[in-house]
């Protein structure tokens, strides 16, 4: 059999492609870090050609796309499902033109409180199964979108759900970052479905694939489904759980698997490869100019096409009338010799002994794949992979020293430094930057650099053995034996005082670009449905635009006199979280969380529905469209007004944001002061906790939801400073115990979870911020410390801080607990 030869590159996409699905060979839907959902659709056949077409949008990273085929669940056109960082999963008809036309809108299936990182449709189209860094997966039925089956996970400790493969109607398998696959079968089952297997592997499991059983292309091992992750190994299983094989070769993670009609395997990776596998030989090996090559799917007539960091989706076929035209394969060629490789991707190198180019003349490779660094006549290092069908080693590129092994320094804000490591501290988000000098301890460049880009410490340990790991071979001289040992450093760290800390937490990083490009999509869908009386027209949004441009700018930044010409674009933001219907107000809601820290914010107002505080909380609790003028206060809208049980958990995270954030000006604290009888008793009931919590004691909100959570506690932890702040200023003022009552039970129930399940918040930001707002209410003066001891802080205190590996809440319990034991 022919090998695989390039077909067609499609290039549009403006960052890594992550995930691919080929439902046809004229067609191929790709999802990217660029915030998009492409269509590709063959145009020419000879040579291939293609044009793309962008059919969803999202405003954090796509990770993930899914394809229902035409069916008559779904309709004749089929439906795209997508993904990502925004937590929301997007299904709509492929070929939507009329945004307005209600049959064309867009499903938005919300549930998930983290990255959907990926997704798989049911072979008859009945269910979407999708997986999410919040450890869960879950079902759900693609004629009502209703989530009808959580698969658990349970001992994972919530870590991601890397993989989801719908087998069979009945049968899915979920790879997971606890080295687990688990098999689960739906046929009369709960909501709650426990794994009926759960098969340990040696490390995290990123890729599943489904493998042929017929008898014609079924594997020759006799496995049912592989799976593959961070070992680098591909695994070969039968659904009994039995392992029947394993495929050595990737050099690397690997991230995507596909089953071939021929009944191969294609798999891509972190090695910049995709790879062919006949049975358990690696026939062919595809190195791409690429850092990562994210994923690969194959399509019926044979063709595969994969994704890469290098943005460009890439079509390979077997077929000589669907191979690219010669200068379009050279071109890939020498895209691939002329791509630099970091020496640190291959280890430590002794160059004095590589062997010269004439070594390749005269050794052939032991295997499809096999890599052989080599030392060139003008003294540079290249890398050579060997080719099995082709009997030759091809040059894959030229590996480039680092500046810590080559003795240059790199520039970063003005300094010189030995490295500059991009750091993914998250998938879904843009790599940061660390800065490291040679001689550096460690554990000191990793607390700096988590403090600067305001991380949680409990981080540091895997900053510093990444730092160490990718500097081991690298020397300076006699400053590396004054280096300070690492075993020793938690000794060596001064004790630290957390409490007080009377500096008021805010929430204001993240674009609001793409959150404005979905309000102008909901904008031009009222247009096109002709909802005038709601709708902006383009002076509106060229306003709006400036205003988003306008808040844009750094903290630092910001003028003295606040938001320019807010007063031209306020209204416009109040109108749209007031009058448009309740699922498009999100974007809306994001902007005010980026006004409420500005200077001036807090004194703005609307003559129907008060106040920025009550106009981010009616946006985002009031369900009706629009919400009608009421002469309610806030406290008693909150009350009687509410129908919790169809509040949208995202808005109301929103809405949290943006009160958070007015405790930033001293305008914003007096109204949020003002407004406490109203707010803190709507905090209690978000958490689901408090005899005086708004609309009675009910079932939380969004507990699931990580970004609601951070919200959630942030805002009770500035009120729990605000009061510490104004008794230092006013040492004698009345204060409110029944509110500082609620917010210690809103502390409680975000450390230790009291609904659905007692298990403890595992999630360290969470948890620290949560002992910091009991820690600010002990520390105030007066009856403060005497409501502590009567609500038993100290026993919660204690519960949450056992088994937790972070020293900061260790040490704030112990701070807690001292001032607890004070008269």
């Amino acid at each position: 059999m022919p090998d695989f030869k390039l077909s067609a590159q499609l290039k549009g996409h403006e960052s890594d492609v992550r995930d691919i699905v080929f439902p046809s060979p004229d067609t191929i839907i790709s999802s990217s870090r660029d915030k998009t959902v492409r269509l590709w659709r063959k145009t020419a056949s000879k040579p291939p050609a293609f044009d793309d077409t962008i059919i969803a949008s999202s405003s954090g990273y796509i990770n993930s796309v899914a394809f229902f085929p035409p069916s008559e669940v779904v309709g004749p056109d089929g439906l795209v499902a997508s993904g990502g960082h925004d937590a929301i999963i997007e299904v709509k008809k492929p070929l939507a033109i009329d945004p307005g036309n209600p049959e064309q809108a867009p499903h938005l299936v919300i549930g998930h409180a983290g990255n959907v990182c990926t997704l798989d449709v049911s072979p008859t189209s009945s269910y979407l199964v999708s997986g999410s860094w919040d450890g869960k997966a879950a079902v759900w039925d693609s004629k009502t979108w209703e989530r009808t089956k959580d698969l658990l996970h349970e001992g994972s400790d919530n870590r991601s759900v890397w993989a989801v493969l719908a087998y069979s109607e009945d049968i899915i398998i979920t790879g997971c970052a606890d080295s687990r696959i688990r098999i689960f079968n739906l046929r009369g089952s709960d909501f709650e479905v426990a794994p009926k297997r759960s098969l340990l592997t040696a490390d995290v499991v990123r890729a599943l694939c489904k493998l042929p059983t017929d008898l014609k292309s079924q594997h020759p091992s006799g496995a049912q489904f592989a799976s593959a992750g961070n070992d680098s190994v591909i695994r070969l299983w039968k659904l009994d759980g039995t392992q029947v094989g394993s495929l050595y070769g990737h050099e690397s993670f690997i991230y995507s698997l596909a089953s071939l009609p021929t009944g191969e395997i294609a798999s891509a990776g972190e090695d910049r490869t995709l790879r062919i596998w006949r049975g358990k030989e690696c026939i062919q090996t595809i190195t791409h100019p690429a850092i990562s090559v994210w994923t690969v799917a194959s399509a019926k007539n044979g063709d595969i096409v994969s994704g890469a960091s290098d943005n460009v989706v890439r079509v390979f076929t077997r077929s000589a009338e669907r191979t690219a035209a010669p200068e379009a394969i050279e071109e890939f060629v020498q895209s691939v010799k002329a791509s630099a490789i970091s020496q640190e991707e291959l280890g430590s190198v002794n160059k004095a002994n590589l062997d010269g180019k004439e070594w390749l003349e005269t050794n052939l490779g032991t295997k499809d794949g096999q890599q052989k660094m080599i030392r060139e006549e003008d003294g540079t290092t290249s890398l050579y992979r060997w080719s099995q069908s082709l009997g030759a080693w091809d040059l894959v590129g030229t590996v480039v020293e680092s500046a810590g092994s080559s003795g240059r320094k790199v520039t970063y804000n003005g300094r010189e430094y030995d490295y500059v490591f991009d750091v993914d501290i998250a998938e879904g988000q843009p790599p940061l930057k660390l800065p490291y000098n040679l001689g550096e301890d460690s554990f000191q460049a990793a607390t700096k650099f988590l403090n600067d880009n305001e991380l949680p410490i409990s981080y540091l340990e895997n900053v510093a053995n990444f730092i160490r790991e990718n500097t081991k071979t690298a020397t300076l001289g006699e400053s590396s034996e004054a280096r300070p040992s690492t075993n020793t450093y938690s000794q060596e760290t001064p004790q630290s005082k957390y409490l007080p800390h009377t500096k008021y937490l805010d929430i204001t990083t993240g674009r609001l670009d793409a959150g404005f490009r979905k309000l102008k999509e909901f904008n031009q869908a009222h247009i096109e449905a002709g909802n005038k009386h709601i709708s902006m027209n383009p002076d509106d949004s060229s306003r709006l635009e400036a205003l988003v441009g306008a808040l844009a700018v750094k903290t630092g930044d910001r003028k003295p006199g606040g938001i320019p010409n807010v007063d031209n674009s306020k209204q416009l933001v109040f109108n749209v979280l007031t009058q448009w219907p309740y699922n498009n107000r999100l974007p809306a809601l994001d902007i005010l969380r980026c006004m409420a820290p500005w200077p001036g914010v807090a004194s703005l107002t609307d003559y129907r529905y008060g106040n920025v505080a009550s106009i981010a909380l009616r946006g985002a609790l009031d369900t009706e469209q629009p919400i009608e003028q009421n002469d309610q206060v806030l406290a008693d809208f909150l009350q009687n007004k509410v129908d919790w049980s169809r509040v949208n958990a995202n808005n109301v995270m929103m809405a949290l944001r943006a009160i958070t954030n007015l405790f930033s000006t001293p305008e914003g604290r007096t109204l949020v002061a003002q407004e406490a009888r109203a707010i803190i008793p709507m905090l209690a009931r978000v958490a689901g906790v408090g005899a005086g919590a708004a609309g009675g004691r009910g079932e939380p909100i969004g507990q699931s939801n990580n970004n609601l959570q951070i919200a959630l506690i942030s805002t009770a932890f500035n009120y729990a400073c605000l009061t510490y702040n104004q008794r230092q200023s006013i040492p004698n003022e009345a204060i409110d115990l029944g509110l500082l009552s609620q917010i210690l039970d809103v502390a409680e129930v975000v450390a230790n979870p009291k609904y659905p399940t007692p298990t403890k918040q595992n999630d360290t930001e969470l948890l620290f911020r949560a002992v910091m707002t009991a820690g600010m209410i002990l520390a105030s003066p007066g009856e403060t410390r005497e409501l502590g001891k009567a609500m038993l802080v100290g026993e919660w205190l204690s519960t949450a801080a056992k088994g937790c590996a972070d020293p900061r809440i260790k040490m704030v319990v112990g701070e807690c607990s001292a001032l607890l034991k004070r008269d």
